[in-house]
């Protein structure tokens, strides 16, 4: 090789090459590391030199040669790749691999208009250099490669036109905590700053991509998640419509309830018009999800809400279906499906489901949540006014049409209201849950809006983060982190801008939290159990428990320092109840693991001194935020040990945490012989989970004698997560891409009526 070769450093200025200079960077990123060769990347790399290559280059396809390397039996590879990146992010940023002092670092930032000029007014010079203090850069190694490749994708602050990047991690880390903490006062905020920034550093505290991506930013909102409540009107449907724009502009992932919007051929202005039904408002809905990208950071998305008794539901449940035409079809939407207890019992009696429009059964919609005595009561009476416009059709004939669109798009989810109220922190009289989310985890009272400055409006928002159950050793930890996640988020409620009043009413006046957890596939392999045979039951109830009561005693503390959230008398915590008090007690055939905390006392200080926040946790999926943390995502069981992610960069590999040492440990996705074992412990989850969960259903055709998922299999296990209280069911997977369900209907009431007979199916 021509040793005189020039290369362009990434200022611009030229010097002689010396590949010496690139043997040493990968030695340096190999340190410490286990089965990785230098020389294995310096091979794979084949790098072409020629007068004038940018150094930049280089590095980028040394970074490459490394993460081509990551797999099962060479997992540190992924540390190698990392590490080289961020030598390579960190150039970018600072022009060196050494971060500059923080206090420099904001003030450059500030004036470039990158971070919010908050930052310096609230912190003096010297604060920052007490954060400097304890700022760990080395953390920075700890990142695998898909970590830092999302970071660098979607959390760096940068100029997404040029591809500028201006921060590393660690500032990232404790910028957040220091804008979070800034309205604390100064003589307890550097406290909280340090010690948030070492739980959110070490991974412990994981944090959703809304406050990674824009906490230090001029752009202050941070709610995952948004739900807005659609009236039957076009005064409400255009606010709805404004309102989606508003917040999908601003990162919020969208929750649309428009179960009351009157089906087709209803007389409109007493019947000057009909109207023209649900689909074309749902289009309308569409576009405004759609018309906005969140800041490059990810696409626009929306669940919509309606229920199984709609008088369109038969043409509503096959808008995602890849037949039909566009102009029956809104496919750039999920949809949620709303189920109760009768809509089952007509299922599992082989009766049939009679349909209405909401307009046409006045009280019958507000009943559907708020009171299911009330509901039985009208619509029974309703199906006997035959002078109401109404539609029969055999409820296993319904349900199957709903389970095989579910089946055959995966993007058609379950919310079963009732569940949603009675196993519920909110007084369903007062404040009724009539939908979830994008991700079915965020259960919350809302109202319809009018006008988008209605008063009497209310968007529910919901802040979240997760416990990542893999990087504690006991769970006496989670007393120190539900304080710190709990008055961290509840700081951010008062730190947000709230671009509609509606919003901002609900979210001060309820100030709901959604606290989850990642890495529960870890958690289980750590402790030899599995998610399909019930050895994890008790293991769950007991970690379950420990969030939920610490989450808790959290808000109550913060209660007493701050007052209670101004609505908190519209919750059944005021009256003393707790989760441990109205979940399903099927569950307790489920698991003998007894309550091991002082809930009688946590009880008494609740109805003394009140709760800071209505809600405290959810379930969420953690897709992408899990992988900064590199742990498996959510409650989820991995699909291998290598998880393959697709991102403009090219395949992303992770493989599961100490994959060498508990490769015998963890279950498979697909190797769950079937998903009764996770339903039983999403049941025991929800025990103690105060909203809902982003569970999801798996099958493999191949585990079946015809190739194919029996619709009475579907069906069946439909029923059981609704008989363990389960609130809400997510995706509906389907192995090899296979989407084929079998089912002869009078063979689906047999089956469904024989298997619960022995009190299987028993709800």
């Amino acid at each position: 090789m021509n040793h005189s070769l020039l290369v362009t450093k990434r200022d611009g200025h030229k010097e002689r090459i010396d590949l010496d200079k690139i043997h040493r960077v990968i030695t340096w990123a190999s340190e410490g590391l286990e089965n990785v060769s230098v020389s294995q990347v310096e091979l794979r790399s084949q790098i072409q030199f020629y007068d004038g290559i940018k150094t930049a280059d280089i590095h980028e396809t040394l970074v490459k040669a490394a993460a081509d390397l990551i797999s099962g039996e060479t997992p540190d590879y992924q540390y190698l790749a990392a590490r080289l990146a961020v030598f390579n992010l960190r150039k970018k940023a600072y022009g060196q691999f050494e971060p500059p002092a923080l206090y420099a670092h904001v003030k450059h930032l500030v004036e470039l208009g990158k971070y919010d000029r908050h930052l310096l007014e609230d912190y003096t010079k010297e604060e920052f250099e007490l954060m400097d203090n304890f700022i760990v850069h080395q953390r920075d190694m700890n990142f695998s490669y898909a970590a830092v490749k999302q970071l660098e994708g979607k959390y760096f602050v940068q100029n997404r036109i040029t591809g500028d990047i201006y921060e590393s991690a660690q500032f990232l880390y404790v910028l957040v905590a220091a804008c979070l903490f800034s309205r604390y006062p100064k003589e307890t905020r550097m406290d909280y700053i340090e010690r948030f920034y070492h739980a959110i550093s070490t991974f412990k505290i994981s944090l959703p991509t809304p406050i990674m991506a824009g906490v230090r930013t001029p752009t202050r909102q941070f709610s995952s998640c948004v739900l807005i409540e659609c009236d039957d009107s076009l005064d409400s449907i255009n606010a709805t419509s404004s309102a989606i724009v508003k917040y999908v502009s601003q990162r919020a992932g969208i929750g649309i309830n428009a179960g009351r919007i009157r089906a087709l051929g209803s007389a409109i202005r007493n019947g000057e018009a009909f109207h023209t039904g649900c689909i074309p408002f749902y289009k309308h809905f569409q576009t405004a999800v759609k018309s906005c990208s969140q800041g490059g950071v990810r696409g626009g998305a929306a669940t919509l809400f309606y229920p199984l008794w709609h008088l369109e539901v038969e043409s509503l449940l096959v808008l995602k279906n890849n037949r039909g035409v566009e102009d029956n079809r809104v496919r750039h939407l999920d949809y949620g499906v709303q189920l109760n207890k009768l809509m089952y019992e007509r299922l599992i009696k082989g009766q049939d489901i009679t349909l209405f429009s909401p307009s046409d059964v006045p009280g019958l919609y507000d009943a559907f949540f708020a009171d299911q005595n009330e509901f039985e009561r009208l619509y029974v009476q309703y199906e006997k006014d035959k002078s109401i416009r109404q539609k029969q059709i055999k409820a296993v004939e319904l349900f199957s049409l709903m389970m095989q669109e579910r089946a055959s798009t995966g993007r058609i989810y379950i919310q079963n209201v009732d569940h949603c109220n009675t196993h519920s922190p909110f007084d369903p009289a007062i404040a009724p849950i009539r939908q979830s989310n994008l991700c079915l985890e965020i259960a919350l009272p809302t109202k319809p809006l009018n006008d988008i400055k209605d008063p009497n409006g209310e968007i529910a928002l919901c802040t979240l983060s997760a416990f990542n159950l893999g990087a504690i050793e006991n769970l006496d930890e989670l007393e120190e982190l539900a304080r710190l996640a709990v008055r961290s988020l509840d700081a951010l409620l008062d730190y947000q801008d709230y671009p509609i009043l509606a919003a901002k009413q609900g979210a001060t006046g309820r100030r709901t939290l959604g606290i989850g957890v990642i890495n529960f596939a870890y958690y289980l392999a750590k402790h030899g159990v599995r998610y399909s045979d019930g050895s994890a039951n008790n293991l769950t109830h007991k970690a379950f428990e420990a969030i939920q009561y610490y989450l808790l005693k959290a808000s109550n503390e913060l209660a007493k320092e701050q007052g209670a959230c101004p609505w908190f008398n519209e919750t059944t915590y005021a009256d003393g109840v707790l989760p441990i008090d109205t979940y399903k007690k099927s569950l307790d055939a489920l698991t003998n693991e007894p309550l091991h905390y002082d809930w009688e006392g946590l009880r008494k200080e609740i109805k003394e001194y009140g709760l800071r926040n209505s809600t405290l946790s959810a379930l969420m999926p953690s897709e992408t935020s899990s992988q900064i943390s590199n742990a498996t995502n959510g409650i989820e069981p991995p699909r291998g040990y290598i998880s393959i992610k697709a991102s403009k960069d090219g395949i992303l590999r992770q493989v599961v945490p100490e994959y060498e040492r508990l490769k015998g440990s963890y279950e498979l996705l697909w190797q769950m012989p079937s998903i009764e074992g996770y339903l039983q412990l999403v049941g025991i989850m929800q025990k103690f989970v105060d909203q809902a969960i982003s569970a999801n259903t798996n099958y493999d055709p191949a585990r079946f004698t015809s190739g194919k998922v029996p619709m009475n299999q579907l069906l069946k296990d439909l029923l059981l997560a609704y008989k363990y209280g389960v609130k809400t069911l997510y995706y509906h997977n389907t192995r090899d891409g296979a989407d084929d369900v079998q089912g002869d209907l009078e063979e689906v009431v047999e089956t469904a009526d024989s298997d619960c007979e022995g009190g299987a199916c028993k709800i």
